[in-house]
């Protein structure tokens, strides 16, 4: 019986978890929300408006699937300890390997809520767009960004996402050159706004004849996509707006035209760039959309945290600015340089295995030293 009192303890370790979750989650307003928005519904007129109807349809799933989520848990919680009392009304240990189960389960689903609650950001709850840059290292690097858009579709996939390419530049022997890409997701730049920073490879280069360990840099920086019309003022002469053929390896979400847009807001020295669209005006309302966010963040973000938490510091693409290592020479590990999570596996996180680094950093974030290095 020594496993079940083990097991019994371990469940009610985490009834105060359990409460503070529910708590932070306002479950009541929750209630009210969906009622509201239920009503909206059957009200004449509410699918007129294919874009404002949809929206509201995501709210009212994502709110209901939240509260689905914490009534399962409760109710799990419940079991967990019913099943418990029955091995020893029983004396029966053999039920001992059903409740580790369910404990095992119950455990997993409450650490996915609970970070769910630190999404909590302004913006955290919108698609991300994230741009790739090789830096130090030629064609290793080139390699090395090609591995990392690999790294994040496959996480994008695992998370039911749907993938834009937005921009594509090859390396001129091997990979990638830069990329920019859409996730699109419920909370898609919540997760990835970790993302942002250098990251660097350690490895056998494929491409040096000696067989020598090389290090390779590249850059990620990740911005969320606001689709709102924004209250910018841009004047026109402090743009420069290029037209250029697309190119690279986009397949069948690459048109290879000349109707690719790169727009430079000559003060800010900031660059948007689409290829995506069917069109050179599609492009270039893509790419001022995406120019105006950035902007729109600049300048309502004036105070230092807030514009690094949404948007990071530029850095140089090299040593010493890294934000995670991934070494695969002369022994395998993954380690995250601002809060120490690392794992020997780094085939799984090469291969979209994220998540452990994306909740690490969540949860460092919420603490003091996490905000204080991000200000």
């Amino acid at each position: 019986m020594v496993e079940l009192d083990q097991m019994k303890a371990e469940i009610l370790g985490y009834e105060a978890s359990l409460g503070e979750v529910k708590a932070s989650l306002d479950l009541e307003s929750k209630a009210k929300r969906i009622e509201e928005l239920e009503m909206e519904m059957e009200a004449p007129g509410f699918w007129d408006d294919p874009d404002r109807s949809n929206q509201k349809m995501k709210e009212l799933k994502n709110m209901k699937d939240t509260v689905e989520q914490c009534d399962k848990l409760s109710t799990q919680y419940d079991d967990i300890l019913t099943l418990i009392e029955m091995g020893y009304e029983e004396n029966d240990e053999s039920m001992a390997a059903e409740i580790r189960g369910e404990l095992d389960e119950f455990i997993a689903e409450l650490e996915e809520l609970r970070i769910g609650t630190l999404l909590s950001g302004e913006y955290d709850k919108n698609n991300a767009i994230l741009k790739l840059n090789a830096g130090a290292g030629g064609t290793e690097s080139c390699d090395w960004a090609g591995m990392l858009y690999r790294m994040y579709t496959r996480w994008a996939e695992r998370k039911g996402f749907g993938i834009e390419v937005l921009d594509y530049l090859d390396g001129d022997e091997a990979g990638i050159k830069s990329v920019t890409f859409q996730v699109n997701g419920m909370n898609a730049y919540g997760y990835l706004k970790s993302e942002k920073g250098v990251h660097r490879l350690v490895r056998i280069s494929p491409f040096n004849a000696q067989g020598k360990r090389q290090t390779s840099f590249v850059s990620l920086d990740v911005m969320p996509d606001i689709e709102e019309d924004l209250d910018v003022e841009i004047d026109e002469k402090d743009l420069r707006i290029d037209t250029y053929r697309s190119s690279g390896a986009g397949g069948q979400h690459i048109n290879k035209t000349s109707s690719a847009i790169r727009i430079t807001h000559i003060p800010t020295g900031t660059v948007v760039q689409c290829q995506n669209e069917r069109s050179q005006f599609q492009n270039k309302d893509k790419a001022m959309q995406m120019l105006k966010a950035k902007l729109y963040l600049l300048k309502q973000e004036a105070n230092v945290e807030k514009l690094s938490d949404i948007r990071g510091e530029v850095k140089e693409i090299g040593w010493g600015n890294q934000i995670r290592s991934y070494v695969l020479q002369p022994y395998k590990m993954v380690k995250d340089l601002r809060t120490d999570v690392e794992t020997g596996n780094a085939d799984a996180v090469l291969d979209g295995a994220l998540d452990p680094f994306i909740n690490g950093y969540l949860k460092w974030l919420s603490t003091s030293e996490g905000k204080e290095k991000q200000a």
